[in-house]
């Protein structure tokens, strides 16, 4: 689904080299976690998966499902299954998020070849997907993210996903601002959307979401590469003795 060979990514504006060299393969049906330090680069790992046109690839390809992306703008990338759930989701005043919904789900159906949704159709998918993350569909309403609580926020992210469908899920700290009944609910929503066809990249620091949503592989970055991979076990390790351990090993 995705692999991504000896990448090299900067700042654009200052020409910093963020990510050095990373590998990483994520296979259908996995959910991998990303983890590591501050300064690693796991956002800008994100970033650089979304097409973000700040950040410049240098060196090295990002293919998804065999095909490299990196000529792909954003939208495109969208279009194709990729979806970033941002740590800090973006507010639009002025924009309901009702009305987000709709067209960010009939753009992308248009783009995909498929026939728009009618608005009862639509009002229906919504209703449902809201009512697993315990959203109040008066909330649609309101500006996109315009004086949402944290736990808001990331709830309207997530049913974003959950609506849009995408193939490649990268979640950058989604547990962030967080109380520990919105972490179950966001959670439970993120795990309902796993499936043999659809692979997550979970970015966190902490082990605390980890228990929620229970990574098949585990990946620690270190001044933007790899260094260490493993199961579920390595994320308990880290909680226990920190990342001193291994980043000392690869360095």
């Amino acid at each position: 689904m995705l692999e991504i060979k000896n990448l090299h990514a900067r700042v654009a504006e200052t020409g910093t080299e963020i990510i050095r060299g990373l590998d990483l393969t994520v296979k259908a049906g996995e959910v991998a976690a990303i983890m590591g330090p501050n300064g690693s680069g796991k956002s800008t790992l994100s970033y650089v998966l979304a097409g973000r046109p700040d950040y410049e690839v240098t060196d090295g390809d990002i293919l998804y499902d065999g095909q490299s992306i990196l000529e792909m703008d954003p939208a495109e990338r969208a279009a194709a299954g990729v979806f970033l759930a941002f740590q800090y989701p973006m507010e639009i005043p002025g924009v309901a998020t009702m009305e987000f919904l709709k067209v960010a789900i009939n753009s992308q159906r248009r783009a995909r070849g498929d026939a728009e949704l009618k608005i009862p159709d639509l009002l229906k998918k919504v209703k449902e997907a809201a009512g697993t993350l315990e959203m109040d569909m008066a909330m649609l309403k309101r500006p996109l993210n315009v004086g949402f609580s944290g736990g808001e926020k990331k709830r309207a992210e997530i049913l974003q996903m959950m609506l849009l469908e995408p193939k490649l899920c990268v979640l950058d700290e989604t547990d962030s601002g967080l109380d520990i009944d919105a972490l179950k609910i966001v959670a439970d929503g993120v795990n309902a959307l796993r499936s043999p066809e659809r692979a997550m990249v979970v970015i966190t620091h902490y082990q605390r979401l980890l228990d929620y949503i229970v990574p098949d592989t585990v990946h620690v970055l270190s001044r933007g590469r790899v260094v260490k991979s493993g199961d579920k076990g390595l994320a308990l390790e880290l909680e226990k003795n920190g990342y001193a351990g291994v980043v000392g090993e690869a360095a």
